[in-house]
């Protein structure tokens, strides 16, 4: 059995991105703190983001595939691997259904298969066993860290389901099934993918340049500084559309204000016409609260006038007439004498107060003496009592003409309405009925006034309300053109005012871009040194006799612009293009050169990694050196190798790695079994004894069966000293490759491996007689007895095959 190695899930700890950019751009003293700030700033959002889908499962190992239905597998087998550090190579040939498990592995994991992509719908229609495919299921066993390590994951689909309708769970021990967290998987997976299968390793050569940057670029931890540089540039991006934006509104409102015949157009064309325009006079002005006496506003005013109603004029005028002929009633000319009588009294008896006693002013005979006033004043009072009605009818006429003045005011200034552009309110006869109006404010009473007062407010009124009228219709027109620029500059002046108080923050995103640009180069380089170091090492195990050498591993261009990864590789130390002259089996070799790097390193979750079929394409020396590279990296990593080329399993047992060989056999309607394998030469004896104790064969077929495997296990051994001396000679691997397959028979396969490349198989019999003469009967037994029947035991005859084979490997 294969040993299980012990389960590690320590990982080494990495520095954050963030905390490396933060320390560069403290050594970097062109940066300022805001270039600083928002390079941070930016890193951090990534970081969030990033932390919000962190997979908590880690150190995860492989322990069994257990498949039903899928591909080549019918009934239900499962392929158990130790779960921890090793090399496991499953074997088997083409057809066995070695691959079925790793395709199998791969779909419930990933949901999906590299090796169907970009290939016709029969790969994958073609996905159900033909024997034994109505309930197809695959689980994948794993062994993660932590405190509930065992997890399994299954795909399972009923008779009449799709490839894409299974049933996709996962469960940890003791617990319910439930459905697979495909988004917690997806980003780990896409990063450390453990898969590699034969389509796969040229592909991550000669595939598209973008795609094995992309990968490269990811598993270095510099996409956080891709999105970082993408957030400032989406910022900066933003603010830059912006002022823009903002720029062509300005010229399109400009535009569009010129073309409008309005005060208030005119004085926002003025304001919008400079490229930096004072926001804060635009913002004043833009709903008329800088508006003068003319445009609108003057229109406005001419609205808002008012006059006296008709009844208060009309009030006003009847008074006058009252008062009028009150006055005529009452103007007689005895009452006019007596007025003027009293009049006279009144300034005689002022003057006598005034004076005293004195002569009178009249006649200058008599005196204005004490009696004299006494009289006086008896008169006064007669004669005012004689007069009110007269006096009275004059206060009332007096007081009815100021009530008259008072009603007609000046021409109001809003009148005096000049528009800048041809007018489109005349006001001239309105302002001449005013002025006939305001004239009266000064009128002298006269009979005809209340019919003047009348009339000039009747033509006032006409004359205004027509003037309001086209006013009005006016203001609707101008308010129609005007109207909807307004929510234009409103919303154009929000939009300029952010963007000027943005235009700091932008000067800082480009500076932040700069650096950022420029700093990804020198991370990348810094970051990429390890994995480049470990390709190149695998690359030189790998080789073995090729005549490329591959030096640096650099990534080209950045998100946005063209895309690459440059192999610095020379031809027999010669500069070239080494991918155009490099064998299938080089390619292959490359691609494994920069696969393993990446799914091994130490920020993986996974500790295994899965490759379908290395081997094809590769010649001998590329093999063993294949065989060493996966033994170093199993120090470290499960590795599990499927193929169906036997040069692998050889070379690791020639060479003594550990490792743990399995193979899978597939009987009659997919029946699969999965047995653990040594070398060639112990399961062909194995197999002998196996036919010795089967009493339903027919002993001579039995005996046939049983000399053949004995040969076999002859051949094979033959084979293994062969290839083991003739390199440890110094031979290269192609020779010793074609000296093998020279040795077509049997006896020239040991006298090879016995006698070396100068042999000669008529001298074999002689050369074993040397070492003991049971050799010469040993080696005849075992040829002759695969084609006729021998007399002798087979039981002897495997014991002789085993001493032969142990006599080789001295």
């Amino acid at each position: 059995m294969c040993p299980e190695p012990a389960v590690d899930t320590t990982a080494e700890t990495v520095p954050r991105l963030t905390d490396v950019v933060a320390r560069r751009l403290n050594e970097d003293p062109a940066v300022t703190p805001d270039v600083a700030h928002a390079v941070l700033r930016a890193l951090d959002a990534v970081d969030s983001r990033l932390r919000a889908t962190e997979f908590d499962d880690s150190g995860i190992f492989l322990r069994a595939i257990r498949v039903r239905g899928f591909r080549g597998i019918g009934p239900e087998v499962t392929l158990r691997v130790p779960p921890g550090p090793g090399l496991t190579l499953v074997v088997g040939r083409n057809g066995s259904g070695k691959s079925s498990f790793a395709e199998a592995a791969e779909l419930a994991l990933t949901g999906g298969n590299r090796r169907w992509d970009g290939r016709s719908a029969a790969w994958r229609e073609g996905w159900r066993n033909l024997h034994d495919g109505d309930v197809a299921r695959i689980e994948l066993e794993l062994l993660t860290g932590g405190a509930d390590p065992e997890l399994t994951i299954a795909k399972e689909w009923s008779p009449k389901d799709e490839l894409t309708d299974a049933r996709w769970t996962e469960r940890r021990k003791d617990g319910a099934p439930a459905d697979f967290d495909a988004g917690r998987w997806a980003s780990v997976l896409e990063l450390y993918r453990p898969f590699l299968s034969y389509s796969e390793l040229g592909a991550l050569v000669d595939g598209k340049p973008s795609d094995l940057f992309d990968a490269l670029h990811q598993l270095l931890g510099l996409d956080e500084l891709t999105l970082a540089q993408e957030r400032i540039r989406a910022r900066r991006l933003e603010w830059e559309r912006a002022a823009r934006d903002s720029r062509q509104e300005r010229i399109d409102l400009l535009a569009a204000v010129e073309a409008v015949a309005d005060d208030r157009a005119v004085r926002m064309a003025t304001l919008l016409r400079p490229a930096q325009p004072d926001l804060t006079a635009v913002g004043r002005d833009m709903l008329g609260g800088a508006e003068g006496g003319d445009g609108p506003a003057g229109l406005r005013a001419i609205v808002r006038l008012a006059l006296p109603t008709e009844a208060e004029v009309d009030a006003v005028a009847t008074r006058l007439e009252t008062c009028a002929a009150a006055l005529a009633r009452d103007s007689t000319a005895d009452a006019e004498a007596d007025l003027r009588v009293l009049e006279l009294l009144r300034r005689a008896r002022e003057h006598a107060a005034a004076n005293g006693d004195c002569a009178c002013p009249v006649c200058g005979r008599g005196r204005l003496d004490a009696e004299w006033s006494r009289g006086a004043d008896v008169s006064i009072a007669r004669l005012s009592a004689r007069v009110d009605a007269l006096t009275t009818a004059r206060d009332e006429l007096r007081n009815a003409v100021r009530a008259a003045r008072a009603l007609p005011d000046h021409v109001p200034p809003e009148l005096d309405f000049d528009p800048r552009n041809p007018p489109t309110v005349d006001t001239t006869a309105v302002r001449a009925a005013w002025m006939e109006w305001a004239a009266l404010s000064h009128a002298e009473y006269s009979t005809d006034l209340p019919d003047r007062l009348r009339l000039a407010h009747t033509r006032l009124v006409d004359e205004l309300e027509l003037v309001q009228q086209g006013t009005r219709k006016e203001l609707d027109r101008l308010d129609e053109v005007w109207a909807p620029l307004v929510p234009r500059i409103a919303a154009w002046l929000d939009g300029a005012r952010e963007v000027a108080m943005r235009a700091g923050e932008l000067r800082t995103l480009k500076r932040a871009e700069d650096w950022l640009k420029s700093a990804t180069a020198g991370l990348r380089d810094e970051r990429m040194a390890p994995l480049e170091t470990t390709a190149r090492w695998i690359w030189r195990t790998l080789r073995q006799q090729s005549n490329v050498e591959l030096g640096g591993i650099r990534l080209q261009g950045n998100a946005g612009t063209a895309r690459r990864v440059l192999l610095d590789v020379t031809v027999d130390e010669v500069d070239g293009a080494a991918l155009g002259v490099m064998s299938q089996g080089e390619l292959h070799a490359l691609g494994l050169s920069l696969f393993l790097p990446r799914a091994t390193v130490e920020e993986s979750p996974f500790r295994f990694v899965m490759i379908d079929d290395p081997v094809q394409a590769m010649d001998p020396a590329k093999v063993d050196g294949l065989a060493r590279v996966l033994a170093f990296v199993a120090w470290t990593r499960q590795v599990v190798v499927f193929t169906h080329d036997e040069r692998l399993a050889e070379a690791v047992r020639r060479m003594q790695l550990d490792a743990c060989v399995l193979e899978v056999q597939r009987r009659e309607r997919s029946v699969i079994e999965v047995r653990t394998s040594s070398d060639p030469v112990r399961r062909y004896l194995d197999d002998a004894r196996s036919l010795v104790r089967t009493p339903q064969l027919p002993e001579a077929i039995a005996d046939e069966l049983v000399a053949t495997c004995c040969r076999s296990a002859v051949e094979a051994a033959s084979l293994a000293r062969a290839r083991r001396e003739l390199l440890a000679r110094g031979m290269n691997h192609r020779e010793v490759e074609r000296h093998i397959e020279g040795a077509q028979t049997t006896r020239a396969m040991v006298a090879l491996a016995v006698m070396g490349v100068q042999y000669n198989v008529d001298n074999l019999n002689k050369h074993l007689a040397r070492e003991g003469k049971w050799l010469v009967g040993a080696l005849r037994d075992v040829t002759a007895g695969a084609h006729v029947p021998i007399d002798r035991p087979m039981r002897e005859l495997i014991a002789d095959t085993e001493r032969f084979i142990a006599w080789m490997g001295r």
